[in-house]
């Protein structure tokens, strides 16, 4: 089975305003609400690649009850985890002026509730492949991933962490199976700036010394670059298309990768299967359908 946890899910409302002004009322020309999270933007596009997985996440309040229905409603299994203060965030996403957010903080998660999903994740086997993405809200301490990992080493479970900055490094020394950052979030765990996907591989070689078993490196519009654990090194660039939104590309990726390599035990394919996946889900409005993947797998 899959898993895929997600600390700080939410619903992200898309809109597109001609024209924005600061200081007066701005109307919007389009909108699109969509569940939220980069472990739930996993379980769905696993989901159109036909994959059956579990979404575990915290849920809080009336968005986290719409945030949950949403996702059943795609067909996933959810493992919901209720949180009594505050509320599941909405995301406002303004498409007319590129890369402007507004996200909300998420609600306070006790003790008590990460006790919880510890518990949960002892039902995890040997086999089983748990995908750990995204921020934490505030009240999370930033070694929860690392927690989760070490209360789960000796299971044989196949861990990928999807994550920034100490919530990326702590988990190192446990030896994930895979972690994909993109080359901003690569640069600064060591200070530099990486913009080839020959600057990044010094760096990825560096995360695999402190522990990681393979790293795959996302790089937007220049592609990718994976390093295995058996030394092979695979790079591409991005295949062609126009961006349309780029929101939920990288966790594409990571969800096109654990698809190729379910499927056929094999780095390459799965790098390209998360190459195909994430330039599809960035071509399109939506997430990347198994159709649109497999067109551009074909292209590369």
């Amino acid at each position: 089975m899959i898993y895929t946890v997600t600390f700080n899910p939410s619903l992200d409302y898309f809109v597109t305003v001609n024209d924005f002004q600061v200081g007066i009322a701005n109307k919007t020309t389009s909108e699109l609400i969509l569940p939220g999270g980069k472990g739930l933007n996993v379980s769905v596009v696993l989901k159109n690649l036909g994959i059956d997985n579990t979404a575990v996440f915290f849920k809080a309040g009336f968005i986290g009850d719409e945030i949950e229905k949403r996702i059943k409603d795609i067909g996933i299994t959810t493992e919901c985890i209720p949180v009594r203060c505050g509320s599941s965030r909405i995301n406002l996403k303004l498409r007319s002026i590129d890369g402007t957010e507004i996200n909300g903080m998420g609600p306070d998660i006790t003790a008590d509730n990460i006790e919880e999903l510890m518990i949960r994740l002892d039902k995890t086997e040997a086999g089983d492949t748990l995908v750990r993405a995204g921020s934490i809200p505030d009240s999370v301490p930033d070694t929860i991933y690392s927690d989760i990992m070490s209360r789960l080493e000796r299971k044989g479970v196949r861990i990928i962490v999807d994550a920034t900055g100490s919530l990326l490094v702590n988990v190192l020394k446990y030896k994930p199976f895979l972690i994909k950052p993109n080359n901003f979030e690569l640069g600064d765990i060591f200070g530099v700036e990486l913009r080839t996907r020959e600057s990044v591989l010094p760096y990825a070689k560096r995360l695999q010394e402190m522990g990681a078993r393979n790293v795959i490196v996302s790089l937007a519009g220049e592609g990718g670059v994976l390093i295995d654990e058996k030394g092979n090194t695979y790079m591409s660039e991005a295949p062609k298309g126009k961006l349309v939104n780029s929101v939920g590309a990288g966790d594409s990726m990571v969800a096109g990768f654990i698809a190729g390599y379910l499927e056929k035990q094999d780095m390459e394919y799965a790098f390209k299967m998360g190459l195909s996946a994430g330039s599809a889900s960035a071509f399109s409005e939506f997430l990347a359908t198994k159709e649109e993947v497999e067109k551009i797998y074909r292209s590369l």
